[in-house]
């Protein structure tokens, strides 16, 4: 017999220890309570035809008879919920093959407006800690490792979703809006405040002094200003070598002066330059011609095709190190991703606010989900209880519960039989002289 037939005829699958014991138990039970009916009318029959000699048996047998009236009402009743008694086609009976669709839908309906209403399901959702179950997984190194490497073998497949998407497209035109909304002129002049903060903008007049004086003691360019001296000059100073004479002392006058300037941090000429770097910035900031320049200084930056390309050999470069990364065995995104999910999850377990405010992000979203999705779980249910096989659902249902509605046919025949005896009594005392 294969399983699949095993299931059909005995309503559980083979192997299944706890289904054999029920079965076991079932049966067992049947046959008591069979024997007990048995015995009923056996008692009932020898006491009546004792009844002449031993008239005290009179009483066993109206017992005997009321129990077995019992017994077999039970057994009727028993019988009626799972199949038609004897086989005979009797009213409202076969109660649970004959109402499967009935008992489905309301099976639905009662899971869904008892199991799943709003109440119960956000009474039984703030009774678990979401995040400290999110913070104990991440903070193992060897989860977080697997998880970043699960991560890490989604990246080609996210990369080339991304390729065949418009989204890097739009994502460089969403830049380049927002770079185009950038007002110039006064974010120059907040970044060279910040930069003048502490006179640190003299670092730069120093270094202008230095290439003065670099330009000071370079033989060419000093040929070439003596040249530029001696045709200034009329001939007849140059007959007595004036332009050498003019040229030394403006190049050690010049020197001597930013020797002054270097090692003076007072010094006139630096806050002079103080004074023109505040003047300038104050007109970056205020001035309308300089913020008009600056933005047409911006759109013809911006229009140039290398800054279109610009993100794309970006996205290409990025793409190529994620990928040559991704598939390195020693892969330092992989190892940082492991690092960031254990500090992800150590910080989560030692911070109670971050985790009650995840938890009842948790609770509205899950408690959203089973609302919007109760109806369609009721439907699924009565779905499935609707398709089930009859007779394996009867077998089924028998089988769990079958053996105590058996107890019911003892207690029918003890009850019977007990009130038949009541009522024989009865009679005898008051209603026969």
């Amino acid at each position: 017999m294969s399983q699949q037939d095993a299931v059909a005829s005995t309503g559980f699958v083979v192997g299944d220890k706890d289904a054999e014991v029920k079965l076991a138990a079932l049966k067992r039970t049947k046959f008591v309570a069979a024997a007990a009916l048995g015995l009923c009318v056996v008692v009932f029959f020898v006491t009546k035809s004792l009844e002449g000699s031993h008239p005290w048996l009179a009483f066993v047998a109206a017992f005997a008879e009321a129990a077995t009236i019992g017994g077999l009402a039970d057994w009727y009743a028993v019988v009626a919920l799972f199949k038609r008694p004897l086989g005979l086609p009797i009213p409202h009976t076969a109660i649970i093959p004959e109402n499967q669709t009935r008992i489905a839908d309301n099976l639905g309906r009662f899971i869904e407006v008892n199991f799943l209403a709003p109440g119960p399901v956000r009474e039984k959702l703030n009774e678990v800690d979401f995040a400290a179950l999110v913070a104990d997984w991440l903070a193992h190194e060897e989860r977080a490792a697997g998880l970043s490497r699960f991560v890490m073998r989604l990246v080609p497949q996210t990369l080339g979703a991304i390729e065949q998407s418009s989204l890097r497209d739009f994502v460089a035109q969403r830049m380049l809006e927002q770079v185009e909304k950038v007002q110039v002129a006064p974010l120059a002049a907040e970044l060279l405040s910040a930069f003048t903060d502490d006179r640190r903008h003299q670092k730069l007049f120093d270094e202008f002094t230095k290439v003065v004086g670099r330009f000071l003691a370079d033989e060419q360019a000093l040929a070439v200003m003596r040249e530029k001296i001696r045709e200034e000059l009329p001939s007849l100073f140059n007959l007595f070598r004036a332009d050498a004479y003019l040229l030394k002392k403006i190049v050690a006058s010049a020197g001597s002066l930013l020797e002054e300037v270097r090692a003076d941090p007072d010094h006139p000429m630096r806050e002079e330059f103080d004074r023109f770097v505040r003047k300038f910035i104050e007109r970056l900031r205020t001035s309308k011609e300089y913020a008009r320049r600056a933005e047409q200084m911006k759109q013809g930056f911006l229009a140039r095709p290398e800054i279109r390309d610009l993100a794309h050999d970006m996205w290409e470069s990025l793409r190529r190190f994620i990928e040559q990364d991704a598939a390195s065995e020693n892969s330092m995104i992989r190892a940082h991703l492991a690092n960031m999910f254990v500090e992800v999850g150590r910080h989560l377990a030692s911070d109670p606010q971050i985790r009650a405010d995840m938890n009842q992000g948790f609770v509205v979203a899950l408690a959203s989900f089973v609302e919007t999705q109760k109806s369609s779980v009721s439907k699924f249910i009565a779905d499935q209880v609707k398709r089930w096989d009859l007779g394996q659902l009867t077998r089924l249902i028998e089988m769990n519960i079958g053996r105590d509605l058996q107890y019911i046919r003892f207690n029918g025949m003890i009850i019977g039989g007990l009130a038949g005896l009541a009522l024989y009594t009865v009679e005898r005392l008051f209603l026969i002289n």
